[in-house]
C-alpha cells in the first residue's frame, strides 16, 4: 500500500545518521515523494503559504524556500502572486523535480547548517517546512538564514515538537534576539503535520522579523 511505502520512507529519513545517508534516503524517495506524502495527508508545504501571505505582501521578492524538496510550495505561492522564488535543498534529485514545476527562478544545492551561497540581506523572506525536524537541519542553520534575509524581512518556518527542546531551538531564538538580529512576530499552537497519518507528529510555525 502507498501509505506503507510512505511510512517506510519517513523512517529512512528520520533514522539517517549522516548528511550523506539523508541525501541517499531522499534520492531514493524523490520519484514517489509527492504521491506518498499526499497519501499521508502532508499539509506543511501548502499551509506555510498562509503565513507567507499574512506577513509578506504579494509581489515582494525575492523569497527563499529553504529545504524546498520537490517544490510543493512554489506553485501555490506563484498562484498567490509571488514570482521570484529561490529553492534550496540537500538533494539534487528533489531539486530536479522542483525545477519541473516552473515556479522557481533559482535552485541551489546546499545544506542548512553550513554556509549558504547568497550575500547578506539578499532575500525579502525565507520560509521552511519539514526541515527543522528529526535527523534534519540543526537549529544553528537559522543564523545563516537570517544573514541572507534583509532587515525588515521575515523568517517563517516550522519546527517539529520532538526536536524543539533537544535541538536547542529556544537557545538559538534567544541568541538571535539578544544579538538584535530578529524579533518575534507570531507563534502558532502545536498542530498536526499530517491530516491522515501520524496523529502524534506535531509542529509549530514561528515568524520572526529580521532587524
Amino acid at each position: 500500500m502507498i501509505v506503507d511505502k510512505a511510512n517506510a520512507a519517513l523512517d529512512s529519513v528520520y533514522t539517517a545518521d549522516t548528511l550523506e545517508a539523508l541525501a541517499e534516503a531522499y534520492a531514493a524517495w524523490a520519484a514517489t515523494y509527492d504521491s506518498e506524502t499526499a497519501s499521508l495527508g502532508y499539509l506543511l508545504p501548502f499551509l506555510i503559504t498562509a503565513w507567507v501571505a499574512r506577513h509578506v505582501p504579494a509581489g515582494d521578492a525575492p523569497l527563499l524556500d529553504a529545504g524546498c524538496g520537490t517544490g510543493l510550495s512554489g506553485p501555490s505561492l506563484k498562484a498567490l502572486g509571488y514570482h521570484n522564488i529561490a529553492g534550496l535543498d540537500l538533494s539534487d534529485d528533489m531539486l530536479k523535480i522542483a525545477g519541473s514545476r516552473n515556479a522557481y527562478n533559482e535552485l541551489k544545492q546546499a545544506m542548512l547548517g553550513g554556509p549558504l551561497p547568497w550575500p547578506d540581506g539578499h532575500f525579502r523572506a525565507f520560509f521552511s517546512t519539514g526541515v527543522f525536524t528529526i535527523s534534519h537541519a540543526p537549529a544553528s542553520g537559522l543564523h545563516e538564514l537570517v544573514r541572507i534575509t534583509r532587515k525588515g524581512g521575515h523568517a517563517i518556518f516550522t519546527v517539529r515538537d520532538q526536536v524543539f527542546e533537544s535541538g536547542g531551538f529556544q537557545a538559538v531564538f534567544d541568541e538571535l534576539e539578544q544579538a538584535k538580529k530578529w524579533r518575534a512576530v507570531e507563534e502558532s499552537p502545536w498542530f498536526r503535520c499530517y491530516a491522515i497519518a501520524e496523529p502524534d507528529a506535531l509542529v509549530k510555525t514561528f515568524v520572526f522579523e529580521v532587524v
